[in-house]
């Protein structure tokens, strides 16, 4: 499978590097290839070093601004349009978010800040409207989207969801859930 992941370019600590780098080495170890921002920093730095370290191939997917900090060595590279969504490429066939969406089989979500949280927003409204009908994991690392699954549930219940909640998106805490989810998803094991 080909696993996009979208998580935080900011270096943090264990709390939430181990659970990144074994979500990279478990993906690598099922022979799968990592679709990422393709950065060489931070969380972005320690999935694809889990990944590759572990055999995984790796598809780093770079918005045009930040290609400088991108990844070496990597199997594949596409940099993708600007972020801005004024931009004709925040959108398209290679805007930032739609182009790793384009080349992936399923999604997940890490810990990150607000660019994170679009990406999980947009992938999820997608999905929510039927345009994508690929697994999508919130990898709920030490309670981190526990505010985020509260608000979805709320949402739910209120009726602002057409889908129930665990058509759209997995929350599992650990990464082997995430990983083992995707894959029964995908028919693969």
């Amino acid at each position: 499978m080909r696993i996009c992941v979208f998580l935080s370019a900011a270096g943090l600590d264990a709390r939430y590097t181990r659970p990144a780098r074994e979500f990279g080495a478990l993906l690598g170890k099922g022979g799968h290839t990592l679709v990422w921002g393709g950065s060489y920093t931070g969380l972005m730095k320690v999935v694809a070093a889990g990944a590759h370290e572990a055999g995984g191939r790796l598809c780093g997917v770079p918005v045009d601004f930040l290609a400088a900090k991108a990844r070496a060595g990597c199997d594949g590279m596409v940099i993708a349009g600007s972020l801005a969504r004024g931009s004709p490429h925040a959108f398209g066939a290679v805007g930032s978010k739609r182009l790793p969406l384009e080349k992936s089989d399923a999604v997940v979500v890490t810990v990150g800040g607000t660019g994170t949280l679009d990406e999980a927003t947009e992938i999820l409204e997608l999905k929510k409207h039927g345009h994508t009908d690929k697994p999508v994991v919130l990898l709920n690392t030490e309670g981190f989207h526990d505010g985020l699954k509260t608000r979805f549930r709320r949402m739910e219940t209120e009726g602002f969801l057409p889908r129930p909640l665990t058509d759209l998106v997995f929350f599992p805490e650990e990464p082997v859930g995430a990983l083992a989810y995707l894959e029964e998803s995908a028919g693969v094991r």
